[in-house]
């Protein structure tokens, strides 16, 4: 895959290597990511990590790094030495963090004889990265930083540019004082110089240690507009929109399973008795059983191993793997973990966010906006370990692993 005549690992320059930055705590997805890495929060029921390595792969890049820190083996036993993703996959394991830049410094030996690519292990997105690096070396400079168009840039930080030449940065100011409508996506090409700006010792960070470090030296750090999709997996919500707009077809990525309707994908050994009803788009993983006058309307994601017991109603949901909806149970736009059980005739409302292995009694309700703790129980006299006003927003307190 070429663009401008440049080509990844061809010509005078060297093959380019990337690192995955995949060491964050995740805690604007908790209470998701209680049990769980965010890098490994599944998008059409595959970790968001997964999706990252293939587009790399698809772009000529076989060697990768990855830093951990939370839920490290989880990772590392998921993706093993990627060879089965088609790269040569090495960690690094912070037992402190060292921030996003030095996260990466310390893969210096390992990048630093050409130029890399740096991407976020929870972006979702289709970057041309062939276009993307081609750029980067057509410019000249020591960084150049994917950027997107917001409607919106009091939500963001953005770069403010000259022609593609990045001369400053403002973080979530009002949408009138904003200067540019760019913002940084978290992907980007560097050159080794770039570690001659990376201060050595403690956490560093590349918006606020580093970047301006190259402003005021006069580095030359460009901007490369991104057209194609892009979104950060970095709350819920936003969680919520990636897999939809997965499922909807969005973003280039492939669905699993087979298309049995129109916007119906049904993984291997998945049963659908006669009788239940699915409205698409929606996914159902693989090993599922859906009874008989369950009913699912979608837009709707249902990982694999789950069962909805007749009479259930899935409506605008995502499950993990190996959730069971009981009878005549009701579930609308709510999101929840692995191994979930939702009792007969319980009710789950709208923006619910339900954590692994959490108990839902037959009956109970869980209000809109509920934020259930991973193994909580919500029984019919009141939820336990629920919070229906404010999430619980730091998954560093919370104990056990499976």
């Amino acid at each position: 895959m070429s663009a401008g005549g440049v080509r990844f690992g061809s010509g005078a320059s060297a093959p380019v290597k990337a690192m995955v930055m995949a060491a964050g705590l995740g805690t604007r997805l908790y209470p998701l990511t209680g049990r769980t890495a965010k890098p490994m929060v599944p998008i059409l029921n595959r970790p968001v990590m997964e999706h990252m390595l293939r587009l790399l792969r698809r772009h000529g890049v076989r060697e990768v790094a990855a830093n951990l820190h939370y839920h490290p083996d989880k990772i590392r036993s998921y993706f093993g030495d990627g060879s089965a993703f088609g790269v040569e996959l090495r960690y690094n394991l912070e037992k402190e963090l060292l921030g996003t830049a030095g996260g990466v410094a310390a893969f210096r030996e390992f990048l630093g004889d050409s130029t890399f690519v740096v991407v976020s292990g929870d972006g979702l997105t289709d970057i041309d990265l062939t276009a993307f690096v081609a750029a980067h070396r057509r410019n000249g400079g020591v960084c150049t930083m994917a950027v997107k168009r917001v409607a919106d840039p009091s939500l963001y930080g953005v770069v403010v540019h000259d022609e593609g030449r990045v001369v400053g940065f403002q973080e979530k100011v009002p949408a009138e004082e904003a200067r540019s409508d760019l913002c940084n996506c978290g992907i980007y090409a560097f050159e080794p110089e770039i570690f001659d700006f990376v201060p050595q010792g403690g956490p560093v960070d590349w918006a606020r240690d580093v970047f301006p470090a190259l402003l005021a030296a006069g580095a030359p750090f460009h901007v490369w507009p991104l057209e194609t999709y892009w979104n950060d997996v970095g709350n819920i919500e936003q969680y919520r929109v990636s897999n939809f707009d997965a499922l909807l077809g969005r973003v280039a990525l492939q669905i699993p399973g087979r298309e049995v309707a129109s916007g119906v994908w049904v993984g291997e050994g998945t049963q659908i008795e006669p009788g239940a009803r699915l409205k698409g788009p929606l996914l159902l993983g693989a090993g599922c059983l859906v009874e008989a006058e369950a009913e699912l309307i979608g837009p709707l994601i249902i990982g694999d191993g789950c069962v909805i017991e007749r009479g259930a109603v899935l409506e605008g949901v995502i499950q993990w793997d190996g959730v069971k909806n009981g009878r005549g149970s009701r579930l609308a736009g709510s999101i929840l973990g692995r191994h979930v059980t939702v009792h007969h005739e319980a009710v789950v409302h709208e923006d619910a966010v339900i954590g692994d292995r959490a108990d839902i009694a037959a009956h109970a309700l869980v209000p809109p906006g509920a934020r259930c703790e991973p193994r909580s129980r919500v029984g019919v006299d009141g939820p336990r370990g629920v919070d229906g006003r404010r999430g619980v927003d730091d998954p560093r307190g919370v104990v056990g692993d499976d």
